[in-house]
This record gives structure tokens, sequence and C-alpha cells, in this order.
């Protein structure tokens, strides 16, 4: 996939949505920020410890302020979102930084932030890293590395009641379709309306919006007439709406997640790729997955730069 998604929670008629890519992801636009703060959510318990060699290799600067800054659009559960306190950032993500962390000795404060924010935000140093579903392509390798941690495609959802025929991209020629700003499903949407005009057809209609829970209530509202997200994402917002939404067409566009790290930060990817090499082995991994409903994703092997287009 080029690019990908996530949320707190939307409400229309019944529905109680908590969610957010990328499989999701950022894009190299910068995005105002958005209420947050550092997470407090445990991931689940195991005899974790310190990595000497992942310790080893964090940057001198990162280690003497003993805190990795992780930055997340809590916007796309069950990957990253706010908990009841309207400030915790909980989720997958959040409880993979944590583990991180504790390999690497180090506090980790996980901030909220907008999606297309992410990435301006790595470069321009105000983060140590990004955690919030990017899926690792070519285009955001340019920009940073990515230690990738988790395997996702995307998937269409709409309304259960009077929702159009959707079976997969090729299908949204004419419809409006609600999407997260700075996303693969941005990217793709944007690259179906091209090739439907091409064809003689009408443009997609695509609705961008800052957050995957300001996409959500544009289908809700009847303003969209689907919406799409990273697959693990699609299916939690579907079962969290009460019979609201229904995923619809097949999933497509498998592809890895990625840890944003700034290129500029030595062998903090490599540090991060060891930390979670030892999360992995010692069951932490699957343990948090497990938590979240995501076992399916799971990877046995991290690598960096892993993209596939």
């Amino acid at each position: 996939m080029p690019s990908v998604l996530r949320r707190p929670i939307v409400t229309a008629g019944v529905i109680a949505l908590t969610l957010g890519a990328a499989a999701a992801c950022g894009s190299s636009s910068s995005g105002g920020t958005s209420p947050g703060g550092g997470s407090t959510v445990s991931p689940a318990s195991s005899s974790a410890g310190t990595n000497a060699a992942a310790v080893s290799e964090v940057p001198a600067d990162i280690s003497s302020k003993g805190t990795l800054v992780v930055a997340a659009d809590a916007s796309y559960a069950p990957d990253e979102f706010l908990a009841s306190d309207g400030t915790t950032v909980q989720g997958m993500d959040a409880d993979l930084a944590q583990a991180i962390g504790k390999e690497l000795g180090l506090t980790v404060k996980v901030e909220n932030i907008t999606f297309d924010s992410i990435i301006p935000g790595l470069v321009d140093g105000r983060y140590d890293l990004g955690m919030s579903s990017f899926t690792d392509n070519k285009t955001r390798e340019e920009q940073v590395n990515f230690v990738d941690y988790f395997s996702a495609g995307t998937s269409f959802f709409e309304k259960s009641a009077g929702g159009p025929a959707v079976t997969d991209l090729n299908s949204l020629c004419g419809l409006k379709v609600s999407v997260e700003s700075g996303t693969t499903e941005e990217s793709d949407a944007k690259g179906q309306s091209k090739t439907c005009t091409t064809a003689g057809k009408s443009a997609v209609d695509v609705e961008s919006f800052p957050t995957q829970s300001a996409a959500n209530l544009a289908l809700s509202s009847g303003r969209a007439d689907v919406s799409m997200a990273d697959s693990p994402v699609a299916a939690y917002q579907v079962k969290q709406s009460n019979g609201v939404f229904k995923l619809v067409g097949a999933s497509y566009g498998t592809a890895p997640y990625g840890i944003a790290v700034p290129k500029t930060d030595g062998t903090l990817d490599l540090a991060i790729q060891d930390a979670l090499t030892a999360v992995i082995s010692n069951g932490t991994y699957a343990q948090i997955l497990a938590k979240w409903g995501l076992t399916s994703g799971g990877i046995t092997t991290p690598g960096i730069n892993g993209a596939i287009s």
C-alpha cells in the first residue's frame, strides 16, 4: 500500500466508536496538535527486562534524557486511541512502545497528534519515534526509517442499511468515500479516482478528514457512502458500531506496519529492532496482540525498511 490509518469516541444515533492503516500511515504534510498526553497503560505482564545489546545502540542524546517521546494519532482503535480519561493513549502501539522502552531502559511518553503531522515532527526532531499504524512504503522511507512489526491490509465498510455494492477499488467510481488525511486509504482512493475518469466513469469523491473518527462520523451521518481503513481497524469499528456499520468487499494490499525512526538518529532503528526482537522472544508481543484481538497480524522477525512498494 502506498500509505494508511486511526480514533476517540464518535457518536451518531446509537453509534459509539473508538478508533482509528494503513494499515494506517503518515504523510509529508504538516498538521495541528490534538489534545493528548503520555500513555500510562501497561502492556500484559511478562518477564521482559532491559536488553544490553539494544541499550548499547541507543544514541547518547536519548540515553542521557532517559525518555523516548513517541508520536501517535489516537483515533485508530484498537491500534491507538484515547482511554476514558480523554488523555491517556492506549492500544496495541502504546503497549508495544512501553514494552520496547522497558527493553531499552527508557521511560516512554506517547503524545497524541494528528496523523499527517507525525513524520514532519520526526524530521524536525520533535519526537523520537512514530508508532501509529504506519504502512511502511518506499515514499515514506525517503523521510524516515521503519522497523517493521505487524502486517495489515485495507478494508471497506459502510452503513448496514442501504449501502452501495462495494466489492473493490474499482467499484468506488461515482461514490463519496471518507478517509483520514495522509493515509494509504486516501492515496488509494485518489488514485482510483484517476483510474475511474480515465475509463470514462465518474470520479471518486474523496472526503479527507484529520482523524479517522471524523471520517467515521461522515459515514454514519450520510455524508459519505463508504469509508476505508486498515483491516484490523475497520473490523474493530464495525464491531463497536452495534450493527450500524458492516464490512463490504474484499480486503487488499497487505503490507507491513513500521515504527518510524528519524534517519538522523544514528543506530536508534537498530536499537528498536533489537528491543522488538526481545519483546517477541519473551512472549510480550504475543500477549499484547492477543489483548487487542490482533493476533492474525503478528510477525516473527522484525526487519528494517521492508516496504513492498
